[in-house]
């Protein structure tokens, strides 16, 4: 089937002749690329949407954000702000909040957060800093992950956090205002660093977050667009970070323009870098240095991408263009090794960088990537099975993968886990391959890039 033809399908247990459930599974076929050509503009970016709405609705006064991110996980957390009181309209791309401070009201339900662990322990921080009760749980995958980097901190600031075994649902019994405290992040974390710091806004005195490990700093970007008070400095003898922010805090709304998504980007650029005689522009894109760590892994490898950048809104954004080559002309006879800091900063593109090790002389050997294994699926397995199915050489380890290059890859029946991540990295594989693969359960992008594949229809030529 050819990619400008793909489609969805979904079949129905039936039952004495009659549909007993209206969708089992679905899968999405797809077949060989010949080239990525063409212009595209994503929708906004998942972590800074969150990171804005979340802000937002701290502030005093009306906030209003252009190209905010499509994705369910944003919607969950939309959903969750207005089951809190705060008020939401939607109008296509564009998201205004009316900011209620720090007076949220108590749910009347628990506050469902879909399959976002980002909503979760993001909110969590807010929450605690309320004068009631209040209870986060999602679907099945979110349930089973773990939530104790958050309680620990915020107990500590004198909420109270009851779970299953550290794992949701959360039922949080708020403090107002909590105790500011200095926290050492046990492990790098975007989330936990997010989580304590808006627990923080919501304290009295000063929060201190120590990292040792550069995360995401969508965060305190944001924060300063809102002239939210946020300090950051440099231990004595630079061992860590230290971020600091003074509560209570009272700040204005303010209008947010967000760039498009860079982790939704990857799986193009990725495609576009691979398949020879590929031109592929992307507008107006998220380039901040904390998520770019994939386009630069992949530039050390002979990809051919280039960027025109400026500031907007506290973030940095771009316009990028790719072109494709024959083969990634990295000469080497051994593994290309991506380990430690590097691990960290392309953690959510590991399961494409190890596609792209398919396709690089030497392949590429993954470690210090225990974390995917607690992702919306088991990351590591998920990706080893996937490439063993296409014909790949790989290695699975506790903490990665190491998977043999160069290959031609074949199409197989692939497995998405029922995670986004692991179906568009897929779908990028598939194109690769001779043959025709299926992606089963392909649904699942929408929790990050809604109209994933219809995207790639628009520049896939054969």
């Amino acid at each position: 089937m050819h990619c400008s033809k793909l489609h969805q399908y979904r079949l129905s247990a039936v039952c004495g002749g009659r549909a007993a459930a209206e969708v089992v599974f679905d899968w999405m076929k797809i077949t060989a690329a010949k080239r990525i050509n063409g212009s595209v503009r994503l929708p906004g970016d998942k972590s800074i949407s969150h990171r804005a709405a979340l802000i937002a609705a701290l502030a005093n006064g009306s906030s209003r954000f252009s190209n905010f991110a499509t994705s369910r996980d944003c919607a969950s957390t939309l959903s969750c702000l207005q089951n809190l009181g705060v008020s939401v309209s939607r109008e296509g791309n564009d998201v205004r909040i009316e900011g209620v401070g720090s007076g949220f009201s108590a749910p009347s339900a628990p506050l469902d957060c879909g399959n976002s662990g980002s909503t979760m322990r993001m909110l969590a921080g807010l929450l605690a800093g309320q004068e009631f009760t209040s209870i986060l749980t999602g679907d099945e995958s979110l349930r089973s992950r773990p939530m104790k980097r958050i309680v620990e901190p915020l107990e500590r600031m004198g909420a109270r956090v009851f779970s299953e075994n550290g794992r949701p649902p959360l039922r949080i019994k708020g403090r107002k205002p909590l105790e500011a405290i200095s926290y050492q992040l046990p492990v790098a974390s975007a989330q936990v660093k997010t989580c304590v710091l808006l627990a923080g806004l919501c304290a009295d005195g000063r929060t201190e977050v120590m990292e040792q490990s550069l995360t995401r700093d969508h965060t305190e970007r944001m924060m300063k667009w809102f002239d939210v008070p946020l300090d950051i400095s440099q231990a004595d003898d630079a061992s860590h970070t230290i971020y600091s922010v003074v509560g209570p805090a009272h700040f204005e709304g303010r209008e947010v323009r967000i760039p498009g998504d860079f982790s939704s980007a990857a799986f193009l650029i990725a495609a576009a870098a691979l398949l020879p005689d590929s031109e592929l522009h992307i507008e107006q894109l998220g380039l901040n240095r904390t998520r770019t760590q994939f386009m630069e892994t992949l530039r050390s490898l002979g990809a051919q991408i280039e960027t025109d950048e400026w500031e907007d809104c506290n973030e940095r954004v771009g316009n990028l263009r790719v072109h494709g080559t024959d083969a990634l002309p990295k000469h080497q006879s051994s593994a290309h090794v991506v380990d430690g800091g590097v691990t960290i900063a392309l953690i959510d593109e590991l399961p494409l960088l190890a596609v792209v090790g398919t396709q690089v002389p030497g392949g590429i050997v993954i470690r210090d990537a225990g974390e995917l294994r607690i992702k919306e699926s088991d990351r590591i397995t998920a990706t080893v099975r996937n490439l063993r199915a296409m014909g790949a050489d790989v290695e699975e380890y506790d903490d990665g993968l190491a998977v043999a290059g160069p290959v031609q890859l074949h199409g197989a029946e692939l497995d998405s886990y029922a995670d986004h991540r692991i179906a568009m990295a897929f779908t990028v594989a598939a194109l690769l391959a001779s043959g025709e693969s299926e992606i089963l359960g392909s649904n699942c992008v929408e929790v990050s890039f809604p109209g994933f594949f219809e995207c790639l229809e628009s520049i896939v030529e054969r």
